[in-house]
């Protein structure tokens, strides 16, 4: 055949590939050594002790955090089993909001103990799936039956202020976990909205605003408030508007009219020039006395206001900004019941501006918060939503403080929706272990040595707290299991005093759905790396 010999030729049929082939326990030894190494990075900064991660790109932009999505996400990965392992972190980000860090540890332990099955007990990577397959439908079952599971059908904000509180307990303000779970809580309260008799708290209506200086103590929440991070766009508006202010929102510009590209006019008489103009300017002035005959006091616009628009607002003692970002208006929009004017024009071909199309909200006003001004809607008529006004010394602590916040509002959520929580600091894990291994005996196939294994694995997260937090973690984790051998389901660790308590009675608990899908994630994401067992990298042409 032409051509330099450096690929493989397909089986039995000659083909040649440009690039390479990997096969059989090669390309397995490679995924799973990639998926390993992907763990060993975030393994760390697992737990309330655990350390928090530096990541510079490219261009010098420096990212403190030690969230394992956000971790992963900065990371340039080139192996693609290792990818799967980011995606499966940015899942389980986008699913649950937390537990980020332990699915990929998870994940990656099954991963390192079915390697071991099949290459030194010489079990068949089908066995080990199918074992695995089992042990998460035996797993779920007993998480959804046991007494590890406590449903809160009538939940307190204290449960929700608890589970906020752990999810806090691992991130740079742990310190002040009890402030950012109660702010996290009552901002997700604000949230719901019903509809076919279903209460849901979307997250997408909470809006964060970060602004430098003062302690982080000092951060605000506005609950069914929304606050923008922008001014007044003329001194003369007035900076506070009370008793049902109308909002009208507008995806255009109000500038002075100005003719199409490539029209031309050709006048001879200099009077009929200063016309023109004044058509001009007339054209905007209907425009604007449209919008305040509707009734708005308060105009927001994503594009540009000239001056002579702004005299006409300032003359109204109406209030504008410009230039605000699309997503805010948005969520501005959902939350006064506004809609987003993109043009004034009917079916007919007329222009007017419609009254239904304008939000509403109880008073508006603009703030000096640090060294920039906002403004804040306060008591919105719309659906639910809540503003967030975070303070932090610097950029860096802001943004990990957003991170915080984020996870702690999607434990919140999950919390409401579900209604069900678990104890954390490795109870789950280690009443799980108890039980599969129990039941690893009642079964008599060649699938019982990957679900013992399975066992195993789910151990490797109490084992990492303990770890991190520098303590003996065999010791530990042995007691764990001898107390939940003895039917104590509520038994976890106290990483900071080094002993086992009741983590349901200190508060330290979790959604029971977090559980549930982190098992899942990891579980499917393992099995997915397993049944690969043929790797061909096609090489780029030359």
């Amino acid at each position: 055949m032409p051509g330099n010999y450096d690929g493989a030729t397909a089986s039995g049929t000659g083909l040649f590939l440009g690039g390479s082939r990997e096969q059989g326990m090669e390309v397995r030894q490679s995924n799973v050594t990639a998926a390993i190494a992907v763990a060993n990075i975030v393994k760390s900064s697992l737990g309330p002790t655990g350390l928090d991660k530096m990541l510079v790109d490219d261009i010098g932009d420096v990212t403190i955090t030690n969230d394992g999505a956000t971790i992963l996400s900065q990371l340039s990965i080139d192996h693609p089993a290792a990818r799967l392992l980011v995606d499966l972190a940015s899942l389980q980000d986008k699913e649950v909001g937390d537990g980020t860090t332990s699915v990929v540890l998870l994940a990656a332990e099954l991963l390192r103990r079915a390697q071991d099955l099949i290459s030194k007990n010489s079990l068949h990577p089908t066995a080990v799936i199918t074992g695995y397959r089992q042990a998460l439908k035996a797993a779920i079952g007993y998480l959804k039956k046991s007494d590890l599971l406590v449903q809160t059908s009538s939940l307190s904000d204290e449960h929700l202020v608890q589970a906020a509180r752990t999810s806090l307990s691992s991130k740079l303000i742990g310190g002040e976990d009890g402030f950012f779970a109660r702010m996290a809580v009552q901002a997700v309260q604000a949230l719901a909205t019903e509809k076919n008799r279903v209460t849901k708290y979307p997250l997408g209506a909470l809006h964060i605003v970060k602004v430098h200086g003062k302690s982080s103590l000092d951060s605000q929440l506005l609950p069914r408030g929304f606050c923008i991070d922008t001014s007044r766009a003329a001194q003369g508006m007035p900076t506070y508007l009370e008793g049902g202010v109308k909002i009208a929102l507008l995806d255009m510009n109000l500038q002075r009219h100005r003719m199409g590209m490539g029209v031309q006019m050709q006048v001879t008489d200099p009077k009929e020039v200063e016309r023109i103009k004044q058509h001009e300017m007339d054209l905007v002035k209907q425009k604007i006395q449209m919008i305040l005959e509707a009734g708005a006091k308060v105009i927001l616009t994503t594009k540009g206001i000239d001056d002579i628009a702004m005299k006409y607002f300032v003359e109204a003692g109406a209030l504008c900004a410009r230039r605000v970002p699309l997503v805010e208006l948005q969520r501005l929009a959902k939350a006064t019941g506004a809609s987003i004017m993109t043009t004034f024009a009917d079916m007919e071909g007329n222009e007017s501006v419609d009254p239904a199309n304008l939000g509403e909200c109880q008073f508006v006003q603009e703030v000096k918060v640090g060294d920039t001004e906002v403004l804040q809607f306060h008591e919105c008529k719309g659906a639910g939503a809540s503003t967030v006004l975070l303070r932090g010394a610097n950029e860096y602590m802001l943004d990990e403080i957003d991170r915080a916040l984020h996870d702690a509002a999607c434990v919140v959520k999950r919390l409401l929706e579900s209604n069900s929580l678990v104890p954390g600091g490795g109870a789950v894990e280690a009443a799980l272990s108890v039980f599969l291994q129990e039941h690893a005996c009642t079964m008599s196939s060649r699938e019982q040595v990957a679900f013992l294994e399975f066992a195993d694995a789910v151990l490797v997260i109490p084992k990492q707290l303990a770890i991190n937090a520098g303590l003996d973690s065999s010791d530990l984790v042995a007691q764990l299991r001898s107390h939940h051998a003895q039917g104590k389901y509520h038994m976890g660790l106290d990483l900071f005093e080094g002993t086992l308590r009741d983590n349901l009675a200190a508060g330290v608990v979790e959604p029971a759905i977090s559980k549930i899908k982190s098992l899942r994630f990891a579980t499917e994401a393992a099995i997915t790396i397993l049944r690969i067992d043929d790797r061909i990298t096609v090489s780029k042409r030359q």
